[in-house]
């Protein structure tokens, strides 16, 4: 599979979401998730902490027992685990050593802040970091759900503290959330750009319909409220879906195609993390990635 770059790793354009992991499908599910990937060629894992309040690193760990070196693991800390501010030194020192016990390992790849802590100075969140690529225990370091302004005063800040550098910002982005100042930002930057929910929690698989019954056991039937459901499945959604839908069976491919098309010709994108329960979504998802967009595809889709 293609590779692009995170600062020093070479991760796979295709990477699997773990935040399934101990919440929707137990380790045993998990780990013919792991297998799939790895045998389709998907390298790059991310996960947090947070994600089945730890028992989706334990599973990983478990799983990559005889293989960590087949694959670039990224996990994220400061998120509502433990109380906190997220981005203090000490919490750092502590959420690292536990993440690297639940992952078998002595090292993470990519280690992101989850969320924003603006309680703590971004300077003291790097300089902690910095002390942790120093010993080794972390390859780069990544931010999550910051926006344009904060990526520019971090990366600011460790330009002028000679510190490790955010290599990477993780954000909601897919052709149903198309806009993020973060996206520009991270260009201008040279940070690789890492979108989650690609596929808009399942509406971009082609599996849902317009008045139809949600499909039994996906994001939406299982976790969103009724009001959440009302807010997000207006009529000028649907309308979206199926004019992107019909975009996709003119041009020959399907609707996960395209969204995995789309955000792979945004050149900042490094790789796009999708969340699997089966091997045959790994799969699905890999396989998605083949089709390249060409500029008057794109400027159409725009």
């Amino acid at each position: 599979m293609e590779t692009r770059r995170i600062g020093a790793l070479e991760v796979t354009i295709v990477g699997l979401g773990c935040n399934n992991f101990g919440r929707r499908i137990d380790e045993d599910a998990a780990r013919a998730v792991i297998d799939a990937a790895l045998e389709e060629g998907v390298t790059f894992f991310d996960t947090a902490d947070v994600y089945g309040d730890g028992r989706s690193e334990e599973f990983i760990g478990r799983a990559l027992e005889g293989r960590r070196d087949e694959v670039v693991l990224a996990t994220k800390f400061g998120g509502s685990m433990d109380a906190g501010g997220g981005g203090a030194p000490a919490f750092i020192r502590g959420a690292v050593a536990a993440s690297l016990r639940r992952l078998r390992t002595d090292r993470i790849d990519l280690y992101q802040l989850h969320v924003p802590d603006d309680a703590t100075p971004i300077e003291e969140t790097l300089g902690v970091l910095d002390e942790l690529v120093r010993e080794g225990k972390v390859r780069e370091i990544g931010s999550s759900n910051f926006d344009a302004g904060r990526l520019r005063a971090a990366d600011a800040a460790a330009g002028s503290r000679a510190t490790a550098r955010f290599a990477s910002v993780q954000n909601e982005y897919s052709l149903l959330e198309p806009r993020d100042d973060a996206l520009v930002e991270a260009e201008r930057l040279g940070i690789a750009y890492l979108p989650y929910f690609p596929l808009a929690s399942g509406l971009l698989t082609g599996k849902f319909r317009r008045r139809a019954e949600l499909p039994a056991g996906s994001r939406i039937e299982r976790f969103w409220t009724q009001e959440q459901r009302d807010a997000a499945l207006t009529e000028q959604t649907w309308d979206r879906i199926e004019s992107l839908e019909e975009f996709a069976t003119d041009h020959g491919h399907t609707l996960l195609e395209l969204a995995f098309a789309w955000l792979l010709s945004q050149s900042p994108v490094a790789s796009v993390i999708a969340g699997a329960t089966r091997p045959e979504q790994v799969r699905a998802n890999a396989a998605a990635a083949s089709w390249r967009l060409d500029r008057a595809e794109v400027d159409a889709l725009r």
